[in-house]
């Protein structure tokens, strides 16, 4: 079956991090469901699967991936509703993170199948997409070996600052949740964790690195393009 190289695009704005969740797990879901179908069907009655590119912003929320470990989170329930925020574990790879507004939050929920079956190929084409939109900016930002996401000051790592966290799920080859990047977010949040569970590294955002916000549409723009680019994306729709 020819592979699909269409984008569906939905930009959710502002939108919960469970109602977030919900439609990921749906579309993720329909996925799943449609490639176990395709499997007992004849070639010519298969149906193509879509790829999805979810964008939004959540409300203040600590999740905490698989491997994750309690700890990491710095303060009790009662701590968490006085700053107005929650707490969510949950199956994504990684350990804790934030979510919150000024932050912008993508969820490619992609049919792997259509592109490439390569897990850590993935995720570099994840990280490859931020510094690209980062440089669009003027940061200079990259990997740094044996951490997931992007990272400022990853060279001399006099100072290495995290500005984007990422954590994803793949259950065959349709990949969930995604990347989180820093714009204008509030960065005092995250003194309440241990941010991905790495003792002793910073976290920046675009807003601080530049000294003055950016607007997130503007990001969207620019990562929308890198995506499209980097994944040799035909069309993109909404």
């Amino acid at each position: 079956m020819k592979k699909n190289k269409t984008l569906i695009l939905k930009d959710l704005d502002h939108i919960s991090y469970e109602e977030g969740l919900s439609l990921q797990k749906g579309i993720f879901q329909h996925t799943v469901d449609r490639k176990i179908k395709n499997r007992k069907q004849k070639a010519a009655a298969q149906e193509r699967t879509d790829n999805h590119l979810l964008f939004c912003e959540h409300p203040p929320t600590y999740t905490l991936g698989r491997s994750g470990a309690m700890e990491n989170l710095l303060i009790n329930n009662e701590k968490l509703k006085e700053k107005g925020a929650t707490f969510h574990a949950i199956g994504r790879g990684g350990d804790i993170t934030f979510h919150g507004p000024g932050q912008l939050v993508a969820y490619p929920i992609l049919d792997l199948d259509n592109f490439f079956t390569d897990i850590h190929k993935y995720l570099r084409f994840l990280e490859e997409i931020v510094i690209l939109s980062l440089a669009d900016f003027g940061i200079s930002a990259g990997r740094i070996d044996g951490l997931t996401g992007v990272w400022v000051d990853h060279v001399k790592q006099e100072r290495p600052r995290k500005i984007c966290a990422m954590g994803i799920k793949c259950s065959r080859w349709v990949s969930m949740h995604g990347l989180a990047l820093n714009v204008n977010t509030d960065l005092s949040y995250f003194d309440f964790i241990v941010p991905c569970g790495i003792v002793g590294k910073e976290v920046t955002s675009i807003q601080k690195e530049l000294g003055e916000s950016v607007p997130l549409e503007k990001v969207k723009e620019r990562l929308l393009h890198h995506f499209v680019e980097i994944f040799n994306i035909a069309d993109v729709r909404s």
